[in-house]
């Protein structure tokens, strides 16, 4: 099967075309990402702004043209934060439906997390994992929330979905440029509060495996490596230390965004959330005692096109 799907986040639309058979990926067409910012505003306002919507819209009518091109069996949309925190969001997703032909999900919290586990262990031997002292962590840092996940082959043992993200925290603390170091230390309270009540203490210890996905992550292994152009094969696998997190955030945050936005390996669209990216990550690492990740280039897509697909 020929699968089309669509993550419609917070910060982000991305599209990923897939073959799929035997419930495994046998080839890969195509992987594109675009900066919407869907969610700007939702936390204090609740529902889906207008010029958001318009950026949406743009997007989608551009990935429908690709879609019919590469002539697709099945094309689905899962829908996260973003849409289902908005008080319109299940108008929008059937709009969505209608206006494109797409199979939107708005999927809840838990299906996120389960999704991103099984895209980001997809191509991990679990007989090999099963071997690790621990289980394997997962996380995926969004814009409007992080999803959790720990699991023993594949298997899930712990999920929570929360309320931090790159875009919602930064609407929240970061109204400067470059941000203050007051409005950062905001930033990781707030981050430090909601992942301490989520996590109990019996999971934050023992870890086997930590696996990092989404733009975060995968924007620090390419600025660790001067990137430019981004390569998706140096930064799938690549183990981010935390010395090397810490050396790239106390680089950038001094940096306009005007600079931020020239740095090699960072996509200018994203140089607006790297900061609050990189202080969810720091307090992830802290809360689970990690001295370096595995990124991951394998997430909610790749997870979706298996699960939608079978």
């Amino acid at each position: 099967m020929r699968i089309a799907v669509l993550d419609v986040g917070t910060n982000t639309t991305r599209l990923y075309i897939a073959d799929v058979q035997g419930g495994e990926i046998t080839a890969e067409h195509e992987r594109i990402s675009r900066v919407t910012r869907l969610g700007a505003g939702v936390d204090a306002r609740g529902h889906l702004a207008a010029d958001a919507l318009e950026r949406e819209h743009a997007v989608l009518v551009d990935y429908r043209k690709l879609i019919d091109k590469a002539g697709v069996d099945r094309t689905v949309a899962v829908m996260t934060s973003a849409v289902r925190d908005a008080a319109d969001g299940s108008a929008f997703a059937a709009d969505v439906s209608s206006r494109y032909g797409i199979e939107a999900h708005v999927i809840s919290g838990d299906d996120e997390a389960r999704l991103t586990y099984l895209g980001a262990t997809s191509d991990h031997d679990h007989q090999d994992a099963d071997r690790h002292a621990g289980p394997t962590l997962v996380f995926d840092i969004g814009g409007g929330s992080t999803e959790i996940v720990l699991g023993r082959g594949d298997e899930l043992v712990f999920h929570v979905s929360t309320q931090a993200g790159v875009v919602r925290q930064a609407d929240r603390h970061i109204t400067h440029d470059p941000p203050t170091d007051t409005e950062l230390e905001a930033t990781a309270q707030d981050v430090r509060s909601i992942i301490n009540q989520a996590v109990p203490e019996r999971w934050r210890q023992g870890v086997g495996r930590a696996i990092a996905v989404a733009g975060t992550p995968t924007a620090l292994a390419a600025i660790a490596q001067e990137l430019d152009p981004y390569d998706p094969t140096r930064v799938h696998g690549y183990q981010l230390t935390a010395a090397e997190r810490d050396a790239v955030f106390a680089r950038l945050k001094t940096m306009p965004l005007t600079e931020r936005q020239q740095v090699p390996g960072l996509h200018p669209d994203r140089a607006n959330v790297i900061l609050p990216g990189i202080v969810i990550l720091t307090e992830l690492m802290n809360l689970f005692q990690l001295d370096a990740v595995e990124v991951s280039e394998h997430d909610i897509l790749r997870g979706a096109a298996l699960a939608y697909s079978a």
